[in-house]
């Protein structure tokens, strides 16, 4: 048999009474415009009032509250209601309230003083969002990135506690700023959007607070924090290799997808530095044509051809890159300066353009056995030469055409173990063990 269709009765005028809900929530209307509330006609077992100021919910997350859902959302600014909650709706209510008998029919005069649509930033209230000011960009930052916002901290009685500088303050979102809500509150909002947050203590300072300082307000114990806050910019971080010793942080972003493969000729400028800021080599610049080299054919430092490779058409990044990726521990003359041993680079990088060649995939059946027998005696020379990084990626080559090869699995082990990665050394030494048990 059909169930019966329900239908809320939402209430119009003082005085009338209807049935929002199947459970039985009743909504009666005692004032629909502002002025003062009714008088409570039995005695209360909670109360605002008494507090001198509003109480302010997250709703479907406050527990004295959670039966008037429904209704909370009907209502509006200025609007007095009372709400009726059948026992089948208020169970549990007596956990809280111990002077509530079970399965009480319960009411709730409730003035809607405003609101606000947010975003609960933690899913438990703890950091609730207003957006001020939205933004057009897509792209929001990751815990790995770095990203530049200007901030002002205050406390409910508007006295200030922090602010960034005016031209804001730059960090990795995992290291954090100031409070734990700005590194989660960051995360949610794209570059150039303006929030308003209020931070309860767990996500900011605690039961500890912060004493004054730079001649701001200190931060009592268990205080709620509000804070502006302005995503001004961020630089989306990328580890180029496992180990983090190179690094890509994007500058100018692109909406293209295609990326140079292995054996493309790629077209750069570049700028490139020191640590100190030491300028050691630029191409590309002051009419000079972009700098063009091959994909993974030892052309240029082995930390910039991997950078490089993860680029895309018009994209921009500056890539920064351990000595062992780089030079070295040995000094090298460029034309500019000499680069000191174990020197960490910094390169300024604009892809300018590049032509794929064809993936291995793509290939005829005797392309195929050409391609992975020229990588198999790259490989082998690149080993015999202690260059262990290039034997790994010729045997991933290998391995992309020829999956079981156990030669091809053994060499990238061994280059694997050479480097002191033993976990993924591990993996290829347990496949080759499971394509040949007899395998030694």
């Amino acid at each position: 048999m059909k169930a019966e269709e329900f239908r809320p009765q939402y209430p119009n005028r003082a005085d009338e009474e209807g049935i929002l809900t199947r459970c039985g929530l009743k909504k009666k209307l005692v004032r629909a415009g502002h002025g003062p509330p009714s008088p409570a006609t039995k005695s209360p077992f909670s109360s605002s009032r008494n507090k001198g100021e509003p109480l302010v919910v997250v709703i479907g997350d406050d527990h004295v509250l959670k039966g008037c859902n429904d209704g909370l959302v009907t209502m509006r600014k200025g609007e007095i209601a009372v709400f009726t909650e059948p026992p089948n709706s208020t169970h549990g209510s007596h956990d809280i309230f111990s002077a509530i008998p079970i399965d009480a029919t319960l009411q709730f005069e409730i003035k809607m003083i405003s609101w606000l649509k947010v975003v609960d930033v933690c899913g438990n209230g703890g950091i609730i969002k207003k957006i001020l000011s939205r933004s057009e960009m897509l792209v929001r930052p990751e815990k790995k990135d770095k990203v530049t916002v200007k901030y002002e901290a205050r406390l409910e009685d508007d006295s200030l506690v922090a602010m960034s500088p005016e031209t804001g303050v730059e960090f990795l979102v995992n290291d954090g700023h100031f409070c734990p809500a700005i590194e989660k509150a960051v995360v949610t909002m794209r570059k150039g959007e303006k929030a308003l947050l209020r931070v309860d203590p767990r996500y900011a300072f605690g039961c500890y607070g912060r004493p004054a300082k730079d001649g701001l307000s200190a931060i009592p114990r268990n205080a709620v924090i509000i804070i502006s806050l302005e995503l001004v910019a961020f630089k989306l971080i990328e580890c180029i290799t496992e180990d983090m010793k190179v690094v890509k942080k994007i500058t100018k972003q692109v909406g293209s997808f295609e990326k140079p493969n292995s054996g493309t000729i790629v077209q750069i400028r570049y700028i490139a530095k020191l640590e100190d800021g030491t300028l050691f080599d630029k191409k590309g610049f002051d009419g000079e044509d972009p700098f063009e080299f091959k994909i993974d054919e030892e052309q240029v430092i082995i930390g910039l051809d991997l950078a490089v490779a993860s680029m895309k058409r018009g994209e921009g990044a500056l890539i920064i890159i351990d000595h062992q990726y780089g030079f070295g521990n040995t000094q090298t003359q460029m034309n500019l300066v000499a680069i000191p041993s174990f020197s960490t680079l910094y390169y300024e990088v604009e892809m300018v353009e590049f032509t794929k060649v064809k993936e291995p995939w793509d290939m005829e059946p005797e392309q195929k056995i050409e391609y992975a027998a020229k990588r198999k005696d790259e490989g082998n020379l690149y080993f015999k030469a202690g260059k262990y990084q290039r034997v790994s990626l010729r045997y991933d080559m290998v391995l992309q055409l020829e999956s079981c090869n156990i030669k091809a699995l053994s060499r990238r082990a061994q280059a694997y173990i050479e480097m002191t990665d033993f976990n993924l050394a591990v993996l290829d030494l347990k496949k080759t063990h499971e394509i040949d048990p007899n395998n030694q």
